[in-house]
């Protein structure tokens, strides 16, 4: 089991992981379930946020018996044909709003960044509040992570309006409408937002992991 590092838990910030894509790039079927030195993508995702928030949901439109296993809520978009991350986006906030009201914030990560900082949302809530944001987006090597990021519940009908009426599907169009921050993390030994898109992906992860226990 992975402990938290520091005062890292967060009981008011539900952990939403995004496992709805359709993995286009990696040849389809469900990515999240493909195997880094033994353990399912999805698996280490879990396990390093799971620690770092006090409720934790799953954004998929399949409630394949994989993700059933891990007895968290599995929630399905509200937004219908494959509307990309921000669908799941909504879904976690309408979720929390309906299920957690005492919690003012969600979490997003995709299911295929097995590498995630152990004290990432932490460092998130405190751009938060330093910035008065609404919403703190992650980024390393000088490059933004829109889908890892904290999120303002009080966003989602203003979001839900955005989708509805204008058809909003890129995450960085809606975000510079609003009260945007973001916290930058180091790249050093290796991005710690590293994502398997495709194939070779996996096999640099693989070798990461290699040169960690080496």
């Amino acid at each position: 089991m992975i402990e938290p590092m520091g005062n890292t838990i967060s009981e008011n910030i539900v952990g939403v992981i995004l496992a709805g894509g359709q993995s286009r790039r990696f040849g389809g079927g469900d990515k999240f379930v493909r195997e880094l030195n033994g353990e399912a993508l999805v698996d280490r995702v879990i396990e390093r946020v799971r620690p770092q928030t006090g409720q934790m949901i799953i954004s998929s439109n399949t409630e394949t018996p994989y993700l059933t296993k891990f007895e968290l809520p599995i929630v399905a978009d509200t937004i219908q044909g494959y509307a990309g991350p921000l669908a799941g986006i909504l879904s976690g906030m309408e979720w929390t709003r309906e299920n957690a009201p005492e919690c003012e914030w969600i979490v997003s990560f995709p299911s295929d960044a097995p590498f995630v900082p152990l004290d990432c949302v932490a460092q998130m809530l405190e751009q938060a509040v330093a910035d008065n944001a609404e919403i703190v987006c992650a980024s390393s090597g000088g490059r933004t992570h829109p889908v890892c990021a904290l999120w303002w519940v009080d966003l989602a009908d203003n979001l839900r309006q955005a989708m509805m009426e204008e058809e909003m599907r890129k995450i960085d169009l809606w975000t510079a409408r609003h009260q945007l921050s973001v916290r930058e993390f180091s790249d050093q030994p290796f991005d710690p937002f590293f994502n398997i898109n495709h194939p070779e992906d996996l096999e640099q992860a693989e070798k990461i992991l290699a040169e960690l226990s080496g």
